[in-house]
């Protein structure tokens, strides 16, 4: 008499540290590149192989995403494949399986138990990145010209997100009160005059434009655009690519293509290419006929100056060297000098 079936070997499900050592090693990819470089965020972890990148989200939980469970990790995964073919349609090949093995292992679009999700994309040459081309002196106007009238059509061909006005306007102003109380952790130490004086002007340009903001709504210029376009997330070649959408929350990426535009003009600025800001928005306008208000992009400015700043202190989290915390407390610090300098131009302290 037969005795009872065997059941199957349950094994335990692979921690983040298993699943990035396996990503880590060339030999587990199906092109056997020669390498992997991998690089690390607060949300994720990619893998660059000689050709190929592989983007494995972690599973963290915040305010403002959840990525805790791998159904969540999936959706999140086909939904940055979606709205990056937006603006760099070859780039983003696919959403791929990270699967268990029979005996336990792991297998890049294995058939077994599924555990996780990865977005493979092409890999884009380094030096034709704009933050990379800025630092190496290889930027021309040309480059920077096609690339804004890229976007120019881009945002030409979005459609118009409906929106409140009054809600448009206080977005910001929960947002930029937001700011400074992160921003005002005494850990890190930032000067409080100049967070206050940042945090100021910008809510006096808020109130003192206040119809230039209505206006921006009523011309029906939101949309949902980008939402992370910096140096980094630009490529200049033959045809322009913008990789890395704010794929995980749909409010951030409903915005002014001014905004959008204003935040890859600072980027450059704090880059040390501030002329590459005034080709983009000088391209914007001649291609689209908007004009927006200088004050405006003032705001703009200061505003993603001090979302960034804040960003940059939350690596404090990751970093606990004193050298490393240092760093990113300076670099927090720029920005924030960077947006005064904005905030109060535009409000009328500065001019």
């Amino acid at each position: 008499m037969a005795g009872p079936a065997p059941r199957p070997v349950r094994h335990r499900f692979p921690s983040l540290r298993t699943k990035v050592t396996f990503l880590s090693n060339p030999g587990n990819y199906p092109e056997n590149p020669t390498a992997v470089e991998v690089v690390r965020t607060h949300m994720s972890c990619v893998f660059l192989t000689d050709k190929h990148a592989y983007k494995l989200k972690k599973p963290v939980r915040y305010d403002f995403l959840d990525f805790s469970t791998p159904e969540a990790r999936r959706v999140d995964c086909e939904e940055e494949l979606r709205l990056n073919r937006r603006l760099a349609r070859d780039v983003y090949i696919d959403v791929v399986p990270l699967a268990l093995t029979r005996d336990g292992g792991l297998a890049i679009g294995g058939a077994g138990e599924v555990v996780d999700w990865l977005v493979k994309m092409r890999r884009l040459p380094a030096r034709l990145m704009l933050d990379r081309a800025i630092r190496d002196g290889n930027v021309r106007r040309d480059d920077v010209r096609r690339c804004a009238l890229a976007l120019a059509d881009f945002f030409r061909r979005s459609e118009p997100v409906a929106m409140d006005p009054g809600e448009y306007r206080d977005r910001f102003r929960m947002d930029i009160l937001a700011n400074q109380r992160a921003l005002a952790a005494p850990n890190y130490g930032l000067p409080p005059a100049l967070l206050e004086s940042v945090t100021a002007g910008l809510l006096a340009v808020l109130e003192r434009e206040a119809s230039s903001f209505d206006r921006r709504v009523a011309e029906r210029r939101i949309v949902e655009g980008h939402g992370d376009l910096r140096p980094e997330h630009v490529c200049l070649g033959a045809e322009p690519l913008f990789i890395d959408c704010l794929e995980f929350n749909s409010r951030w990426r409903m915005l002014d293509p001014a905004d959008e535009l204003s935040y890859l003009a600072m980027e450059c600025e704090f880059a040390g290419a501030p002329w590459i800001g005034e080709v983009v928005l000088d391209t914007y306008r001649e291609a689209t006929g908007d004009d927006p208000p200088s004050r405006l992009l003032g705001f703009y400015r200061g505003f993603r100056a001090v979302v960034r700043a804040k960003l940059a202190a939350a690596h404090l989290k990751d970093h606990l060297d004193p050298a490393d915390q240092g760093k990113w407390i300076a670099r927090a610090a720029r920005y924030l000098e960077l947006a005064n300098r904005h905030a109060g131009t535009a409000s009328g302290q500065g001019s």
